[in-house]
């Protein structure tokens, strides 16, 4: 069996890889189910174990929901919810293939999903089962990039995979859409996203995972076989790491 370079990780998406790019939001059941044929794949061919954090864009953002008057904690957990749905729907792709998964959310719903209980949510994984992280931390204010990194810590992942949507591969010096000058970084450090301001994860995910010494690898989940060469250790996108 070809190994992967991690033993576990968490795999964040955002909720915007999910949507129907016709209308860009909702759900897009054809891209759902490429991301599950590859983790399925992944979690299989390279004998790693496989969480994933989900986002909640594609159905309601709780800051955007704050800018429009809304009281911000009514909002994120709004948001919240709205992962809920896309865990369920990545779920269900999941074991189409096969393959077992359980959701676990951090606000309890006992009907449709397990309590996140970091024990059981290890005891999934080493089950060979993958586990998905719904619902964020379950308090407002923090985003679902912190999810991730928090996640990662307390069932000792290695990494957090971090997939992007929009087409850019990586981190850059600027935003590659917009300036044509804009440097591609193959590695850096925590501490150089956070000095110049470079769009990665929010702030206290970055520096959550400098604190804890948890390497973020960012590369397009967009394109077909990302997963499984990010997990391989190929050079691709952009590796952030604690000096």
């Amino acid at each position: 069996m070809t190994k992967s370079k991690y033993q576990r990780v968490v795999l964040k998406l955002s909720g915007e890889a999910f949507a129907d790019r016709s209308i860009g939001y909702g759900i897009d059941a054809q891209v759902v189910g490429r991301i599950a044929e590859e983790v399925t794949a992944a979690q299989r061919d390279l004998g790693v174990e496989i969480a994933v954090v989900v986002g909640g864009g594609n159905i309601f953002r709780g800051m955007s929901g704050a800018k429009r008057g809304m009281n911000r904690a009514r909002a994120d957990y709004m948001g919240m919810l709205a992962t809920v749905i896309n865990a369920l729907a990545l779920q269900d792709a999941i074991e189409a293939c096969d393959q077992a998964a359980r959701v676990q959310t951090a606000i309890s719903m006992a009907q449709i999903a397990e309590p996140y209980i970091p024990l059981r949510a290890i005891r999934h994984l080493e089950k060979q089962r993958v586990v998905i992280f719904a619902a964020g931390t379950g308090n407002p204010y923090f985003t679902t990039d912190t999810t991730a990194a928090l996640r990662a810590a307390e069932i000792g992942a290695e990494a957090v995979l971090k997939g992007t949507h929009s087409g850019v591969d990586g981190v850059y010096s600027a935003d590659p859409r917009t300036n044509p000058d804009a440097i591609k970084l193959d590695t850096l450090t925590h501490m150089d996203v956070l000095t110049r301001g470079l769009e990665v994860m929010d702030s206290t995910a970055i520096t959550f995972c400098n604190d804890n010494r948890l390497p973020i690898h960012v590369f397009n989940v967009m394109e077909p076989g990302n997963i499984h060469r990010a997990l391989m250790g190929e050079a691709i996108g952009t590796l952030v790491v604690t000096p």
